[in-house]
């Protein structure tokens, strides 16, 4: 490689002190862990609290009940380790409802979605109850929200015989729409049942709705689960003939598609399009291209991988993968002009080593290479931006002990001592 060539006479530069998070993350984080009376995150508040005073927990955090806390994203949470509380939390949310007397049809739509995110079907037939015990007639869109419930919670005859009531309804008010076919399309595309989402599909055109981006990842997602590759091909180009922007997942489920049958060439003209469209990927998607090229031996295409995803702007997680993948690789084969061209190019990004494999594999290099002197200028170059574990100190005392640098050996001993590590 050219570009490999001209690296010999480059530094390792020092990592830039720069904050890679935004102040709308910083805005949400707040939002969601913190409260304006403490420090204590509302989440851990609740885990803390017990089953009695949950409801004293949330009435000392809100004096209303408040609409722009981000409520579905806590209850997910808290539903992954605390169940009945977060029961607790949908309760005390329909409580205050009642309490205010409120006939906001919204509110009450809104609560039923929430019931989603915690796979409570009983919580939110009794929300609906409560509507409609004030005279609220109920929307499509509060039926909906009781279908996705249903379909989250495994109750697909529920969400069927919803959907029925929706048909026969002679009032119109909450005849099925486009979300209506949506929501059974998603629940079928998830089980890979193929037959069944497209049988959804055919029912929503022949409703008069047409095929919107999210049918079209459903679709596609149902076909790459169900390893029918060319009929998800299909709809992914039947989507861009017909003028749709394909969101994210869309996109990450076509490079998951590309990494499977193994097709670099696809996986890069995606690529540029989730560039060119702005979008960010995530880890899991970027994990499977970074084993296929490495897999492959593609250093070019991870070379550009690096370039492409970090001025697309991804995020630090996502870049730290990719650069050490590029530095695992020089390291295998110890390059280490390249290694460490790669290394201060990630710290000079604000990036530094995610975990500790990649870091002894840079060492290992150094030692096989008995480049001693390049070893410390690589330690003393990540010492600020990654914390050295008791295995990497233990791994530098093994290869100086094995070279007969007992002076070197001392330090990297004396410096375990310091971090903890007797």
């Amino acid at each position: 490689m050219a570009a490999a060539s001209s690296r010999i006479s480059r530094p390792i530069f020092r990592p830039e002190n720069r904050s890679l998070i935004t102040e709308s993350g910083r805005r949400l984080a707040r939002l969601l862990f913190t409260t304006s009376s403490t420090d204590i995150p509302l989440l851990q508040k609740l885990l803390k609290a017990p089953l009695s005073k949950i409801g004293a927990t949330l009435d000392s955090e809100f004096s209303s009940d408040s609409a722009e806390f981000p409520w579905a994203a806590l209850l997910s949470s808290l539903n992954s380790s605390a169940p009945q509380k977060a029961n607790l939390v949908i309760e005390w949310k329909l409580d205050k409802l009642t309490e205010h007397e409120s006939k906001n049809r919204d509110c009450y739509a809104q609560l039923i979605s929430l019931c989603k995110n915690i796979r409570n079907l009983r919580i939110a037939f009794r929300v609906f109850s409560s509507m409609e015990a004030r005279g609220i007639k109920p929307t499509s869109t509060i039926f909906n929200a009781l279908i996705h419930t249903s379909l989250s919670s495994g109750n697909l005859l529920t969400a069927l015989s919803l959907f029925e009531t929706m048909v026969a309804s002679s009032e119109g008010g909450y005849k099925p729409d486009s979300d209506t076919y949506n929501a059974f399309i998603s629940a079928y595309a998830n089980l890979g049942n193929k037959n069944a989402t497209e049988s959804w599909l055919t029912a929503k055109k022949e409703s008069g709705f047409s095929v919107d981006a999210q049918t079209y990842g459903f679709l596609i997602q149902c076909c790459i689960k169900s390893k029918k590759y060319d009929d998800a091909q299909n709809y992914f180009d039947e989507m861009i003939l017909s003028g749709l922007m394909p969101n994210e997942s869309i996109f990450e489920n076509m490079i998951v598609m590309y990494c499977q049958q193994r097709n670099p060439i696809r996986v890069k003209d995606i690529l540029k399009l989730v560039v060119d469209s702005r979008l960010k990927i995530d880890r899991n998607t970027v994990k499977k291209v970074v084993d296929l090229y490495g897999g492959l031996g593609l250093v070019d295409e991870l070379e550009e991988l690096v370039l492409t995803l970090t001025e697309s702007g991804q995020t630090s997680e996502v870049l730290s993968m990719v650069h050490c993948s590029v530095i695992r690789l020089y390291a295998e084969v110890d390059r280490l002009n390249d290694v460490e061209y790669s290394v201060g190019r990630m710290l000079k990004g604000g990036i530094s080593f995610g975990c500790e494999e990649d870091v002894e594999k840079v060492i290992c290099s150094y030692f096989r290479a008995e480049a001693y002197d390049r070893l410390d200028l690589f330690l003393e170059c990540i010492r600020d931006s990654y914390k050295l574990t008791r295995s990497i100190y233990e791994l530098l005392g093994a290869g100086y002990r094995r070279a007969g640098l007992s002076e070197k050996l001392n330090a990297v001993v004396n410096e375990m001592k310091v971090a903890g590590f007797s």
